[in-house]
């Protein structure tokens, strides 16, 4: 499973919020829902929020194997 945790400690760190992204930098609302729930997102979409954040990429997520769910 794919968690997005880490998404959300880096802008907790980066003091940004999610207004913030949806609003100045205009990435859709249904992206950040998606992140919330764990859904898929692209890899362009990826990439825009390493820009944004100026980040890594496991700064955004991270990988969970079955057996630790």
């Amino acid at each position: 499973m794919i968690s997005y945790q880490p998404f959300y400690d880096t802008l907790y760190k980066k003091n940004i919020t999610e207004y913030a992204l949806i609003y100045k930098f205009g990435l859709p609302a249904n992206t950040i829902h998606r992140m919330k729930h764990n859904k898929p997102i692209t890899t362009t979409t990826l990439d825009t929020l390493c820009e944004i954040l100026q980040c890594r990429v496991e700064d955004i997520l991270e990988y969970i194997p079955p057996e630790d769910i």
